[in-house]
């Protein structure tokens, strides 16, 4: 375990851009994927291919440079400093990146209107990641090193992704949508008993 460990460690220290990128990419197709499967859907291998190619071509590689710009115009780890990462990056950095998704999701999926999803739901999950984020970045930026930052958003954007996949495919953007349809296939799946 130790060895794919320092080989990533290395990665990350030599070729920072692309091992970020991958890794934020695998984590939240990953999402796409563990939410499919609580659904009980049978898995839909292009809506991954779909998700991954969101994040690997502007979710991941927007997480890696913004992360940067904000590291370089607000150095440090002050808590003053700190709070003003969080508020530039929920006040510019979320909208641009839910805006994204919806867009580039339906882009690729051939919707006739592509900023219909956008439209419906952006303010909800807007204001939905504003219960998550904050604190993920707060988290972030205090303590994770520079060089795992966008590794480290990946990797809560696992659980980010299961809630923002399933609300582009069948939710509104709100956590409320989703809990209960959850907690219910959840519950149906601990069982053992089909949901009917």
């Amino acid at each position: 375990m130790a060895g794919w460990w320092r080989a990533l460690s290395r990665a990350a220290r030599r070729h920072p851009w692309p091992t970020n990128v991958l890794l934020y990419a695998a984590l939240f197709s990953s999402g796409d994927a563990l939410q499919q499967r609580l659904r009980g859907a049978q898995a839909d291998w292009r809506q991954t291919r779909r998700v991954a190619t969101v994040t690997a071509t502007f979710h991941a590689n927007f997480n890696y440079v913004w992360l940067g710009l904000l590291e370089r115009a607000l150095p440090g780890r002050a808590p003053r400093t700190v709070l003003a990462k969080v508020l530039c990056d929920q006040v510019v950095g979320a909208p641009v990146a839910v805006s994204a998704f919806y867009v580039g999701m339906s882009i690729l999926q051939g919707k006739d209107d592509i900023f219909l999803d956008l439209k419906q739901k952006f303010w909800n999950t807007y204001m939905s990641g504003l219960m998550y984020w904050p604190f993920v970045q707060l988290t972030n930026f205090s303590l994770v090193p520079v060089q795992w930052r966008t590794a480290y958003v990946g990797l809560c954007s696992l659980l980010w992704a299961i809630f923002l996949c399933f609300s582009q495919q069948s939710g509104d953007g709100t956590f409320k949508s989703a809990l209960p349809f959850f907690q219910t296939k959840g519950s149906s799946a601990i069982k053992g008993s089909p949901e009917k």
